[in-house]
């Protein structure tokens, strides 16, 4: 089983994918549609055009996983870029495990209980 670090990032795919996609195909589109390195060790997330469907790919040191979920009823909330070019959403563990279980991430707020400043006097 795959383990996600806190050095792992998540990459949501913003454009619908054809869910018959395998490993060649997933493998594909991450290094071409989204300009990242499949084999990075960080877990990028696709879905199909009614976001009923999702896929992940993720390697693991030793070889890749796809890993697949189908919802029997609704659909995911997908994320939207910032910009209009931008192809893929960078997202938290926490983001996606809410995402995973059918939570809205545009009506969770993250509470603003610690900011890491910066000191401009070095």
């Amino acid at each position: 089983m795959f383990g996600l670090s806190l050095a792992t990032k998540i990459y949501i795919g913003v454009e619908a994918v054809d869910m018959r996609k395998g490993f060649d195909g997933l493998f594909g589109l991450v290094r071409d549609q989204l300009g990242e390195d499949p084999l990075s060790g960080h877990l990028f997330l696709f879905t199909n055009k009614t976001h009923t469907r999702l896929k992940a790919l993720v390697w693991d040191g030793s070889g890749l996983w796809v890993c697949a979920k189908r919802l029997e009823r609704g659909r995911f909330h997908w994320p939207q870029p910032k910009t209009e070019t931008a192809r893929s959403v960078l997202m938290r563990p926490e983001e996606l495990a809410m995402l995973l279980n059918g939570i809205d991430l545009k009506q969770a707020q993250p509470r603003k209980n610690w900011l890491r400043r910066t000191s401009s006097a070095a």
